[in-house]
């Protein structure tokens, strides 16, 4: 079984939503890195020196790579990434290997087949 790496980069009201809507597409669980910075086309506007943005929160997920491309997908429709600029990316990327993830696998080889 082969896995990708989907980071997701978003708005922090927007995490339990992309996270809701990427456990419905087949993803089994993520990581949540909060208040992180980001900085896109325009500079952060600043006010005293305290940023004016909205913070970030940084949401990591290992997926099968068969139900990769739909979670990235709709990750991107619920956090509509490219209706409203600025609102967050997301990104998968190939995993070499993996360990840690046995307790996983009976159910991902199950959806798996189901969708093969």
């Amino acid at each position: 079984m082969r896995f990708k790496m989907i980071l997701v980069f978003v708005e922090d009201k927007m995490t339990d939503a992309v996270m809701k809507a990427a456990r419905d597409a087949g993803a089994t669980g993520a990581t949540v890195i909060t208040n992180a910075r980001g900085e896109g086309l325009k500079t952060s506007k600043t006010f005293f020196g305290l940023s004016l943005e909205t913070q970030r929160d940084v949401v990591l997920m290992l997926v099968e790579e068969h139900l990769s491309r739909a979670i990235l997908e709709e990750i991107g429709r619920v956090g509509e990434f490219e209706e409203r600029p600025g609102s967050g990316i997301a990104i998968q990327v190939d995993v070499e290997d993996a360990v840690g993830i046995s307790h996983q696998m009976a159910r991902l080889s199950e959806e798996v087949e189901d969708l093969l």
